[in-house]
């Protein structure tokens, strides 16, 4: 009897990672045991197979496929072998040209317009590069990507390639109905990412008028044609009495996730609106205030609290961004960012860095990990600064941290997230530095606020030793 691998799999094997297994819109890859491995390596229409229980379990799971000799899998199954480690994610920031010019925007150094992007011919050459590294997925973020020339058909060339989108980042102000129809006949359905700053805010803060009313009917028209959508809200001095009633409007549209950010410290924004970051003990208290309300209010939409807090209305429980890991689930072993180490972050001149979150930063001290315009994809990920930072495991970061080394709630929150280890370290942008909001928050008893005032919910990050007095 023969077998094919089914059209959405797709065997590949990185350094580290040699069996595993792509499932098509799926960004994560997935480990293979050494014999379900080799056999669906023999299944490519042309090796003879006797049906067991392991055939029958790959093809109950879709993995598999009977069919008749000579009929081939498609190239994009076919077992790739690649000689770097193992990074499925691009986060791409096609254009850094954006049709507004927001107050915060952390890819700026200043205040001056970013004019850098992509060319249309250098993008179909990393879309290959990546390709050819074994990246699966994207996440399209700008500047406004949307206002590429070549939008469209760079997303075609995602799909044309066998990747696909899984994130779109935007304002939404180039959202059109032709558009969301282009992306359903071509396969393309992201989660739309959309800027929205608040009911009465968003104007002044992305310094445009109208920019509320234009980006609310983008959201409308997304959630009309099917495609999830998430708000992506600002939380800063000015705009904290706007936040429940956002969060009400956006309910009742159908957004299906708010993420609340702390405006941060980026270098535009300390320029524009000195003194209006929330410090971050402000900011937990103010998230904590909001969800204390939230989860009494009937509304059904998850809320992301950045660094602080994730809730789930359906199923009434919430997780502690706080809590990397829960007890005895530590592993010194493990990366410093996950995120970090399974996306790679492409800026508009064409840098490669941990964090695009960090670019305004990165630019503004000059700091380069890899420029993609003179050194192929492939060197990047073989070896140089970049890898030795994203690769970097929580036992060097412990070691390069006195202060870490000498925690007790290491183990818990693995010393926080690097880009903000970096911010706020006392040398900045020591990415290997502890994250002191993370100090903050269980040293100031935010773990035992947040357990407290999340009460009747499933608490999914629980330090058994912090319930257990």
């Amino acid at each position: 009897m023969y077998f094919r691998l089914t059209d959405s799999i797709a065997l590949r094997s990185w350094k580290f990672v040699p069996r595993a297994y792509y499932v098509k819109n799926d960004p994560y890859a997935k480990a293979l045991t050494q014999e379900k491995f080799d056999l669906m390596l023999r299944c490519d229409g042309e090796h003879d197979i006797s049906p067991d229980e392991l055939t029958e379990s790959l093809e109950r799971r879709g993995l598999i496929a009977k069919c008749v000799r000579g009929e081939h899998i498609s190239e994009w199954s076919r077992h790739k072998i690649y000689s770097h480690r193992y990074f499925p994610k691009m986060n791409f920031m096609m254009t850094g040209k954006c049709n507004y010019n927001c107050l915060h925007c952390f890819n700026a150094a200043d205040n001056a317009p970013l004019m850098t992007e992509w060319s249309y011919e250098d993008a179909l050459d990393l879309l290959d590069q990546a390709r050819g590294c074994g990246i699966h997925a994207f996440t399209v973020t700008g500047g406004e990507p949307m206002l590429h020339p070549r939008f469209m058909d760079i997303v075609r060339a995602i799909y044309d390639r066998d990747m696909f989108i899984e994130e779109l980042n935007t304002n939404g102000f180039f959202i059109t109905q032709g558009i969301l129809d282009e992306f359903v006949k071509i396969g393309c359905k992201p989660l739309i990412k959309i800027s929205f700053d608040g009911i009465g805010c968003h104007d002044r803060m992305r310094g445009s008028k109208g920019a509320e009313e234009r980006t609310l009917a983008a959201m409308e028209l997304c959630i009309k044609n099917g495609f999830r959508v998430m708000s992506q809200t600002q939380v800063h001095r000015q705009d904290l009495d706007a936040l429940i009633p956002t969060a009400r409007l956006l309910n009742d549209m159908g957004v299906s996730t708010l993420r609340l950010i702390r405006t941060t410290e980026a270098p535009r924004w300390e320029k524009n609106a000195p003194h209006s970051c929330l410090s971050f003990e402000e900011y937990y208290a103010a998230m904590l205030d909001f969800m204390s309300e939230y989860k009494d209010s009937g509304m059904t939409m998850d809320v992301m609290a950045w660094q602080f807090m994730h809730a789930c209305p359906e199923s009434r429980s919430y997780t502690l961004d706080a809590v990397r890991c829960k007890s005895g689930e530590y592993k010194p072993t493990d990366p410093i960012c996950k995120g970090n180490r399974g996306m790679i972050g492409v800026t508009s001149r064409g840098n490669i860095l941990p964090c695009l979150q960090m670019s305004g930063y990165f630019e503004e001290n000059g700091i380069h990990m890899g420029d993609l315009h003179k050194t192929p994809l492939r060197d990047l990920l073989t070896d140089g600064e970049y890898m030795r930072t994203v690769c970097a495991n929580l036992h060097k970061r412990r070691k390069n941290s006195p202060r870490c080394a000498a925690c007790g709630y290491f183990k818990y929150c693995n010393g926080g997230c690097p880009a903000l280890g970096g911010l706020y370290a006392p040398e900045k942008l020591d990415l290997f530095g502890s994250d002191v909001t993370k100090c903050l928050f269980y040293e100031n008893g935010w773990y035992e606020r947040s357990v407290k005032a999340m009460s009747g919910w499933n608490n999914l990050s629980q330090i058994s030793e912090f319930e257990n007095g």
